[in-house]
Parts: structure tokens; C-alpha cells; sequence
């Protein structure tokens, strides 16, 4: 952990918990590890922040969206499905928590200014091929650096969470660094 560091929790939704339509694994697992991460952020006497996202569907939506709207209205009506997991509920008390329409974070414009006033932003949350991929590129785009948690950024597979850590071992070291839970803290 250092000095200046935002740590983004993106959408730990019930939506990706076990046996829910978008589950990914381990997702309980993770977000107790993330808020571990944000509590030890909190004590460590180090100027950390904290940020969490929310992915709610479109309310006017364009496209795709519009399809997307149509094909998971079951999901997108389902209050519970769309609340954050427990975990991670009483970091929404403490911290902002930013909803979003789209995949990547950066389209909150509070969180992108936040993100570029930050040392490193350390990236957890669900779908690790998705919504934390599709973040975490915008974040490289921005000139961020970036710190990939590979044990708290689940997938709906192991391959698929694989492919996505691929994808970003390809910009490291120089724009984003891959490490455990444990490895940050103990930086």
C-alpha cells in the first residue's frame, strides 16, 4: 500500500454471487479479501481512498444497450440482485459510491478526475473480462498507473479471468503492475 493509492470496488453486486445468473467464482471469497484490503487501508496511517462502483442498467439506452435491457429485464428489475454484497455494503457507507451504465468505471467523470489524482488506482470488483477489464484499459488510456488484484477481480472462469490477467501482463510493468491481496498490503 502506498501513499496516494485509490482502491476502486467494482460492482460486487449480488447479481455474481454463487448460484445467481451472473456468477463468478469465488466472488463471496473476494469481497471478503476486499474489504480485509479496505480496513487495513484504513488503519495503515497511509493517505489511501476508496471508491466503489454500481453497475444499474441503462435508463435510456442506445444500441446494444437496448437489446441488453430487453434481454436481462429479469435481472435489471431485481432490487436484491443489484445490491452490493455484504461485504461490501458497510464501504458504501464510508465511501462514494458511483453508478454506472456502461462497463468501464471511467465514464464517472468524479471517479476518471479521482483516478487522475491518484498515485495508483488498485483495481478489485467482478467481471474480471468485463467491466474490470474494460476499467482497467480506459485507466491505462488515461496515463494511470494501475495494480491489477488477481485474487479480488473474479471471472466466470478461470480461463477467462487467465485471459484478462494476459491481457494486462502484456502492459507491465510500466502500466500496470499484477499482485495479490497480500502482495499489496505488504508493499
Amino acid at each position: 500500500m502506498k501513499d496516494g493509492d485509490l482502491i476502486l470496488i467494482t460492482d460486487m453486486q449480488n447479481v455474481y454471487t454463487a448460484g445467481q445468473p451472473w456468477a463468478c467464482l469465488d466472488t463471496e471469497a473476494a469481497a471478503r479479501r476486499i474489504a480485509g484490503l479496505c480496513d487495513k487501508a484504513e488503519g495503515c496511517g497511509k493517505d489511501i481512498r476508496i471508491a466503489v462502483t454500481k453497475f444499474m442498467p441503462p435508463e435510456d439506452p442506445h444500441g446494444t444497450w437496448a437489446d441488453y435491457n430487453v434481454q436481462y429485464a429479469d435481472i435489471n428489475s431485481n432490487d436484491w440482485m443489484n445490491e452490493l454484497l455484504p461485504d461490501i455494503q458497510p464501504l458504501a457507507e464510508r465511501y462514494p459510491v458511483y453508478s454506472k451504465s456502461v462497463y468501464s468505471s471511467m465514464s464517472i467523470p468524479a471517479l476518471r478526475d479521482a483516478a487522475l489524482h491518484a498515485g495508483r488506482v488498485v483495481i478489485t470488483g467482478v467481471v474480471a473480462e468485463c467491466c474490470v477489464l474494460f476499467t482497467a484499459i480506459d485507466l491505462i488510456d488515461l496515463g494511470c498507473k494501475l495494480v491489477y488484484l488477481t485474487d479480488a477481480c473474479p471471472g466466470f472462469t478461470r480461463e477467462k479471468e487467465a485471459a484478462a490477467e494476459l491481457v494486462l501482463s502484456g502492459l507491465s510493468p510500466l502500466h500496470c503492475l499484477l499482485m495479490t491481496t497480500a502482495e499489496y498490503e505488504a508493499e
